[in-house]
């Protein structure tokens, strides 16, 4: 069954067997932890020599590794192993309802399908059905998609979102008595979840028909205030580099195949995802913060002090004694204009102060700055980190240099997504990193 004015495909599950331990089957996204690979070393003693998700994927704390081509070669064996030995079982065709209880006894609820890439753009002012809600890397996407043209099945992370305010999608299946497909804890304390199948045709076309009414041109006039056709019905929230290496290997596929209906019917056409409404009261959005390593502090607050006034903004920096004190300074500044980024460095706080910034948000500003940076400099190590205290952790070190960003309302996505582009990349996260999806249901991906 495919939907294909709204992108919507019902796809085949494949999941574990009964014999497998799915506590050690389902691992969390593979771009969570890049600064903390000892969490996928743990993992990984956790799994043993059982079947896991850990065995399909990447981690991103690995990508630099010297034996990279060593991990993705084994990624390809055990998903041939785990089709032919029966590790995966068929389920679907049908959607999944998801319940995901975090760490901090919060409820989030999803529905697992598959969606079009032909309705996908991932490029910063698409007017695609699908969207990318923040910018893509290309560099980021070979190492994926080394993966994925080898890859018999998909094993996805990504969440898309749908702007759902009066609930009419993805809520009314909670009140439907469905199979049970899955019930369990998570690994590392991240948690609990269960899951069951829609596969009742009555109950997909009704999900079909709501999520129509969302993209109708008169829906997308209310809530945006453009036309029709400029509207966006899904926005990617997390996973979009790999939705969009998912796209560029289709895109690969699709031009080897000459008939249309055999491209309709390709399953590489589609992807797995987990559609989330971004007004799910389980749904928090937390800020996405910045690391520098193997740095000089004082120089790069001077750098970023030039780049600003280069570029007709001025910019600032102070220290204080104590992190009590820089948080009493930022509250006493909150209603000022200009934008205050704090940081943090070995036994120093203090903050940035950018005047007439050229960008509306902050982590735009700093993030433009650091990408020249980037480029004038080799090696350069920046990475993005979940939460505040790991932050400080990691910047407490020697030279290195950590800044504080705030996050957005989640409220204002779609409608910034849809007037202004994707925003920059890492500007927010949904839910702190033990929050995101853990991996679990599969697809197969060649006809």
């Amino acid at each position: 069954m495919t939907f294909t004015d709204i992108a919507l495909h019902v796809p085949d599950i494949l999941l574990p067997s009964p014999s497998v331990d799915l506590t050690a089957w389902s691992v969390v996204a593979c771009d969570q932890y890049t600064s903390q690979p000892e969490y996928w070393r743990r993992a990984a003693r956790r799994v043993g020599r059982r079947p896991s998700a850990l065995k399909l994927i990447l981690p991103e704390a690995f990508l630099g590794a010297a034996d990279c081509d060593k991990r993705i070669a084994a990624i390809t064996r055990a998903m041939r192993q785990y089709v032919a030995q029966g590790v995966l079982s068929h389920h679907g065709p049908g959607f999944v309802r998801v319940e995901r209880r975090t760490s901090r006894g919060t409820i989030r609820r999803g529905l697992v399908a598959a969606l079009d890439l032909d309705a996908y753009d991932f490029r910063a002012r698409a007017t695609s059905l699908i969207r990318a809600s923040e910018e893509t890397v290309p560099e980021r996407l070979p190492p994926r998609a080394a993966i994925r043209r080898l890859a018999l099945v998909e094993v996805p992370h990504v969440m898309v979102l749908i702007d759902d305010p009066d609930m009419t999608v993805i809520e009314p299946l909670f009140r439907d008595r469905l199979p049970l497909l899955y019930d369990f804890d998570l690994m590392e304390h991240a948690g609990h979840l269960r899951g069951a199948l829609v596969s009742d045709e009555a109950a997909i076309r009704r999900v079909a028909r709501a999520l129509r009414a969302l993209g109708a041109p008169a829906a997308q006039r209310a809530r945006y205030g453009v036309a029709g056709s400029r509207g966006a019905l899904y926005a990617v929230g997390d996973g979009n580099h790999s939705l969009a290496t998912a796209k560029v290997v289709w895109e690969s596929t699709r031009r080897r195949i000459r008939a249309p209906a055999a491209r309709a019917a390709h399953p590489a056409r589609y992807a797995l995802v987990e559609l989330v409404n971004i007004h799910d009261p389980g749904l928090t959005f937390e800020p996405i913060h910045r690391l520098v390593r193997s740095v000089d502090a004082d120089a790069l607050l001077a750098r970023m002090k030039a780049y600003c006034e280069a570029r007709g903004s001025r910019c600032s920096h102070r220290f204080f004694a104590s992190r009590q004190a820089l948080e009493q300074y930022l509250r006493r500044a909150a209603r000022r204009p200009g934008q205050r980024i704090p940081f943090v460095a070995v036994r120093s706080h203090g903050v940035l102060e950018i005047d007439k910034p050229r960008h509306a948000l902050p982590a735009a500003t700093l993030q433009a700055f650091l990408d020249v940076r980037r480029d004038s400099e080799s090696g350069l190590d920046i990475d993005y980190i979940h939460g505040d205290e790991t932050l400080r952790t990691l910047a407490a070190r020697e030279r290195a240099l950590g800044f504080l960003l705030p996050t957005i309302a989640k409220r204002d996505l779609f409608r910034t997504v849809v007037l202004d582009g994707a925003l920059p990349r890492k500007t927010f996260s949904m839910g702190s990193a033990d929050e995101k999806r853990f991996y679990l249901e599969c697809r197969r991906i060649v006809p």
